[in-house]
């Protein structure tokens, strides 16, 4: 009887396990918060070929399932991979190997950065980028009169931090061929009392810009492959990527189909006629690690630079108020083209002039209520009168809450205090659809999404400032922002199906933080740790 049981016993078991199915991954006791409809949360979840396959409870997971990998999340809290909804992937990864010089305090701590760089070597560009004028004590433009000094025959060229506008010296200037009274639409070439400052504001920038040799397909590889680990590591599993030229493209896509880079990209299309041919030709790009299917337009500048084009004079410089970087006819001939072939039109708008010209581009050829998601990049300064084109067709305002907290302290001092008010609204902005989605901008501000979602909670620096949060009235709750950085911004590429989400059938991209974001005090939600990252079911961070 006793051999008779035992015989039963192992063929009831073996019976139960063949009844199981197979799967890759099963990740348990941890708090998984989907982002679904419903807002659920689930104690574990059944990964297979990349996708989510089923969540649920631990024990419920395993009658049902036997998993090649089992992942114990030791209490901590699950969220879709974070996406970044506008930023610059390539360039961020160009500026690895730059001179660093964000957080400068002066213009003379920029000049002491790159003072040991070789004055002997005539023909290497040194590169960098990150200053920023409004944090020195003497808030105005530089010039190049110590560049000269210190590099008389070596080509320099220094971005500002916005990418909106550089300081280059006169040897980048004679190899791009600028002269004295040189104009140019949509720039300009600085002056003062006759002679070239070496400022350059928008589109001046690209003449000395395009002079600079490229990086090779080996030094690209190397750069990506570092901000992808970089990444990686601050959660993110999807950028948007905004502004590329085809040939980076199809490189990117190269890289990827060989596993060299595993980062999913959704890419626009910079605004250059061979990349409309190029989109024309091809069709629209879809895989799973890529997408392409719009294009980056620039309507003007930026705040911080005075680039930004406003309806009314800048608050501290009366007599100007910025300039679109092309002409409407430019931008209207370009919606012709975008809604012809059914792409996404995704146009940079900061000032409330720039906005109102192309929201209206915009509604003449959306027509009313559409799913075409065109966007408007930043929506920083909006009229009051101008937020309802947002909802009126369906205009998505695709914006980076660290904007908010980094431009607070000069903002007002650009727009007077009655401005302001329709600036960074994001809240309003989020009604009109509702739904919105987030992203920073980087190399512009910080990769953390972290720093994302407290910007867009809290609406205060690092240090606590304001107290009462910079216009808190437009701050977003916990659940908004954390949509924010998931569902919404896979919504705004078109893939909402695919990710954003934790839900069977979707990508397994998925982050472990220390902290429950829905609940941390707000004191505490910068010290949030990532634990691990994954993407299509695949580890690609670990803390150590």
């Amino acid at each position: 009887m006793r051999t008779l049981a035992i015989a039963v016993f192992i063929s009831a078991f073996m019976i139960a396990c063949s009844s199981k199915k197979e799967a890759d991954l099963l990740v348990f006791n941890g708090t998984i918060y989907t982002v679904d409809a419903s807002f659920s949360k689930a104690e574990a979840m059944v990964v297979k070929d990349g996708r989510i396959i089923a969540l649920g409870t631990q024990s419920e997971l395993e009658q049902q399932y036997t998993s090649k990998e089992q992942f114990d999340a030791k209490g901590r809290f699950i969220y879709p991979g974070f996406i970044d909804a506008h930023a610059h992937f390539i360039a961020y990864a160009n500026g690895l190997s730059e001179m660093d010089l964000v957080n400068t305090s002066s213009w003379e701590e920029v000049l002491h950065r790159f003072s040991n760089y070789k004055t002997d070597d005539t023909t290497s560009w040194i590169i960098g980028r990150g200053w920023d004028q409004n944090d020195w004590p003497v808030k105005e433009f530089p010039s190049n009169e110590a560049l000269n000094k210190m590099y008389p025959n070596r080509p320099v060229y220094l971005a500002r931090i916005d990418g909106h506008a550089a300081i280059v010296n006169n040897r980048a200037l004679e190899l791009a061929g600028v002269k004295v009274g040189d104009t140019i639409a949509g720039g300009e070439y600085q002056t003062k009392n006759g002679v070239l400052t070496g400022i350059l504001i928008d589109n001046a920038m690209d003449k000395v810009a395009s002079r600079i040799p490229g990086p090779s397909l080996e030094e690209r590889k190397t750069a990506l492959q570092q901000a992808q680990a970089n990444c990686f590591a601050q959660g993110l599993t999807s950028i948007h990527d905004c502004g590329l030229n085809h040939d980076v493209v199809e490189q990117i896509e190269a890289l990827q189909k060989n596993g060299a880079l595993k980062m999913r990209l959704y890419v626009m299309l910079s605004d250059a006629p061979e990349n409309y041919d190029y989109l024309q030709k091809r069709g629209i790009v879809k895989t799973d690690h890529l997408t392409v299917r719009g294009f980056k337009l620039y309507a003007d500048g930026a705040l911080g630079s005075r680039g930004a084009c406003l309806l009314q004079d800048y608050a501290d410089k009366q007599g100007w108020k910025g300039f679109l970087l092309s002409s409407p006819q430019h931008f209207n001939s370009m919606a012709v083209l975008i809604a012809k072939n059914k792409w996404q039109m995704c146009t940079h708008a900061i000032g409330d002039s720039a906005n109102r010209t192309l929201l209206k581009i915009y509604a003449k050829h959306l027509k009313g209520k559409n799913d075409l998601r065109w966007r408007i990049e930043h929506a920083q300064v909006i009229d009051p009168n101008d937020f309802h084109f947002f909802g009126d067709y369906n205009i998505i305002p695709s914006v980076q809450p660290t904007h908010a907290t980094s431009d607070m302290y000069w903002a007002g001092d650009r727009l007077g205090a009655d401005r302001l008010k329709g600036g960074y609204a994001y809240l309003q902005l989020l009604k009109e659809n509702g739904w919105i989605p987030l992203g920073t901008d980087f190399p512009v501000e910080d990769i953390s999404p972290l720093k994302t979602f407290y910007a867009a909670v809290v609406r205060k620096d690092a240090k606590g400032f304001p107290a009462p949060g910079f216009q808190i009235e437009n701050a977003l709750t916990r659940e908004q922002t954390l949509r924010g950085m998931t569902i919404w911004a896979a919504k705004a590429a078109f893939e909402e199906q695919e990710k954003g989400s934790l839900e069977p059938g979707k990508l397994a991209d998925f982050v472990v933080l220390d902290r429950d974001l829905m609940q941390t005090p707000e004191t505490e939600l910068l010290k949030t740790a990532v634990w691990e990252t994954y993407s299509g079911g695949e580890k690609v961070f670990e803390k150590r």
